[in-house]
């Protein structure tokens, strides 16, 4: 049986699509990788962490939103 559900462990094109980012997007994010079989994989639970660490629109945030901004090229 096969299940759709992200594996724990992704190459670079799976998690860039995992958080909605470009993979050169992705690189630009410096997340901490992990070596797997000689290959860079980034862990499923990194990325959940820096999804749940940026600011939820509209709040009071002085620090990171202009870089969160840049990442995803929102214009204001």
């Amino acid at each position: 049986m096969l299940h759709d559900f992200p594996p724990r462990l992704m190459p670079a094109p799976l998690a860039a699509r995992y958080i909605g980012v470009s993979e050169s997007t992705l690189r630009k994010l410096d997340l901490p990788r992990k070596e797997l079989g000689g290959k860079r994989v980034y862990d499923k639970a990194d990325l959940d962490a820096y999804a749940d660490s940026l600011p939820y629109e509209g709040s009071d945030t002085s620090k990171g939103t202009d870089e969160c901004d840049d990442i995803f090229r929102v214009v204001r």
